[in-house]
């Protein structure tokens, strides 16, 4: 027995030292660092690719945000009540318009519904203030009317402000060279009077009444004093323009619209 013992123990020592290796080898590949920071390096990939178009559709957005708002008209006092337009504007369009205040109360309550639809569409569709005022609601429209070009004002001193200096310069320039205002409505003892003009480089290059007396008798002299009005208000420039004769409410009123709209402009 004594004899056979270091033979074991060479036996045992062997195995021992061939199980070691094999567990070394086992245990090589998942430490090599080469295949760790590969395995690591796919998820940092992967999750960079993700953030990237994240990224683009919120600069997308931010941009088509900055390109539209909201734009609110002063108030326009009227015999009734106060009206205000708000105007949603995308891309220097009107997309859409609406009155924030309107007659209430009463006979007001059925014209405002039925004068504020029409005119929000008409806004939409003119692109300007130089709409038609809703039958029946006068005031109400007149009043529309004004503040709709206020906020229109306003839009344009915002668009302005925000271009660069060599395209704001040009734009503002042109602006200034020909515009066109409309004067206060006037009330006549035949009906409303309301005029608007186109001046460019300080002169009235063309006048037009977008109200005047109707109905009736009102419309042969409309047809014949309006047409000579506008004339003379552009060859004259002024709104020191004589009556036409038959037509003295109707001319008076023109006068009046034409110098209100002439004030606006700058006199």
């Amino acid at each position: 027995m004594r004899k056979s013992h270091p033979i074991r123990r060479v036996v045992l020592a062997t195995a021992a030292t061939v199980s070691g290796v094999v567990l070394l080898l086992s245990l090589k590949p998942a430490s090599d660092p080469a295949a760790a920071s590969a395995a690591g390096a796919a998820p940092q990939q992967t999750a960079a690719a993700q953030e990237a178009p994240q990224g683009g559709q919120q600069g997308g957005a931010q941009d088509a945000g900055a390109s539209a708002g909201t734009v609110t008209g002063d108030a326009a006092q009227t015999q009734y009540g106060a009206v205000q337009v708000r105007l949603t504007v995308a891309n220097g369009k009107i997309t859409k318009a609406e009155a924030v205040q309107a007659p209430k109360g009463g006979l007001s309550d059925q014209k405002t519904a039925l004068a504020v639809p029409k005119l929000n569409q008409e806004a939409v569709a003119a692109q300007s203030a130089q709409i038609d005022a809703v039958s029946g609601a006068t005031y109400t429209s007149t009043g529309y009317k004004k503040s709709l070009q206020s906020a229109l004002d306003k839009m344009k001193a915002s668009s302005g402000s925000s271009s660069g200096s060599s395209s704001g310069s040009s734009s503002g320039s042109a602006q200034a060279q020909a515009r066109t205002v409309t004067g206060k409505a006037v009330q006549t003892q035949y009906g409303t009077v309301q005029v608007r003009i186109t001046v460019s480089d300080g002169k009235i290059t063309k006048a037009d009444a977008v109200q005047a007396p109707k109905g009736g008798l009102s419309d042969q002299k409309t047809a014949l004093a309006v047409p000579k009005l506008n004339q003379e208000a552009v060859a004259a420039g002024t709104a020191n323009i004589d009556a036409v004769s038959g037509a003295t409410y109707t001319s008076t009123g023109y006068k009046q619209s034409l110098q209100s709209a002439l004030d606006q402009a700058g006199g």
